[in-house]
């Protein structure tokens, strides 16, 4: 029978795929006590973080992982454990299961890593991801290559997904800032025959994207811009900035920078568009958003982002009129914003 050409829906394939932060998540939650103290009385994450001695913004992000995995629950801005969680996890309870996990925590590498982000609010030293090369501004072609072989098969649903999106039928010129393998404006640029399409990234990860344009037949429509989108201004021009799976990167500080930097440069009436796996408006799930995140904390500067949490951010900029849909390419959804 043979393969099949990418669809829109990979969501097989990304629970699969995050199924590893199951049990490490809750054996860690086990280790530095969250279902005692849940257990006992229900806690605001600065009261649990000062509780159990860890960092309060990791914390949030492993605290709506348990909640996706039913084993916490969030009401009026208070964690508490489940019945479960206090039937199973409690270390006083006749059920306790305790003697179990702790087989796990040390020949599951996940464990530690995300152990050691609780505790000190940090990446792990040996984290791979590509967070450090964008951070320092320029990276090896050999990374450049490999980060862009993983992106490009990570984001073919959701790209495909993202280009049958109404927005994009007015739009002449977009530029996808922050590209990766091009994924993303190959496959726009595919779905709208009549547009222009500008790769920015670094050099070395705009070096990777022209294969993939070359690949594709599109070099007549897509170029590239080999820019630092921190340090260096920004090419002018366009009708609308994309960025998939960028501000998930970083802090909502670079992310209040990058969006003054895209409502600088585009101009009335253009919009910024973010592909993006959203969290909920409680930020404790769903489950598909919430061990994103985690993977986010261990890689990145960053973490998985609510719609509310991107609006503050767009407007703080000056855009208006947020709003989000969900794409049908798998978990994503499409964030829209105008520059008035």
């Amino acid at each position: 029978m043979g393969p099949l050409p990418p669809s829109t829906d990979d969501r097989v394939i990304w629970d699969m795929w995050e199924s590893q932060f199951r049990l490490p998540v809750a054996t860690v939650a086990d280790e530095v006590g969250t279902f005692r103290a849940l257990g006992n009385a229900p806690m605001t994450t600065a009261e649990l973080a000062a509780e159990i001695k860890v960092d309060e913004r990791a914390l949030g992000i492993h605290l709506a992982a348990l909640a996706s995995s039913g084993l916490v629950e969030k009401r009026d801005g208070r964690w508490s454990a489940t019945p479960q969680a206090r039937t199973w996890l409690h270390p006083d309870a006749e059920g306790y299961w305790g003697g179990f996990l702790f087989r796990f925590r040390e020949t599951i590498p996940m464990h530690a890593q995300l152990l050691e982000t609780l505790k000190t609010g940090k990446r792990p030293a040996n984290a791979v991801s590509g967070g450090p090369e964008w951070e320092r501004g320029h990276m090896s072609q050999e990374a450049a290559e490999r980060i862009a072989r993983f992106m490009h098969a990570h984001s073919m649903a959701p790209a495909r997904g993202a280009a049958r999106q109404a927005v994009f039928k007015d739009i002449g010129k977009l530029m996808d800032v922050g590209c990766g393998s091009g994924v993303y404006g190959i496959e726009i640029a595919r779905a709208h025959p009549r547009m222009e399409v500008t790769l920015l990234d670094l050099k070395e990860m705009c070096t990777e994207a022209r294969k993939f344009v070359e690949e594709a037949g599109l070099t007549g429509r897509i170029s590239t811009a080999p820019v630092n989108m921190f340090e260096q201004e920004w090419p002018t021009g366009h009708d609308a900035h994309f960025f998939a799976n960028v501000f998930h990167d970083w802090s909502e500080e670079t992310n209040r920078l990058l969006a003054k930097k895209s409502f600088d440069a585009l101009p009335s009436g253009g919009k910024i568009l973010l592909s993006e796996v959203l969290m909920d408006d409680e930020l404790d799930g769903p489950w598909h958003a919430a061990s994103f995140s985690l993977l986010m904390l261990v890689g990145t500067l960053g973490k998985q982002y609510s719609l509310p949490e991107f609006r503050e951010i767009l407007e703080s900029a000056g855009f208006t009129d947020v709003t989000a849909t969900r794409t049908g390419g798998g978990y994503y959804s499409l964030v829209s914003a105008t520059k008035p």
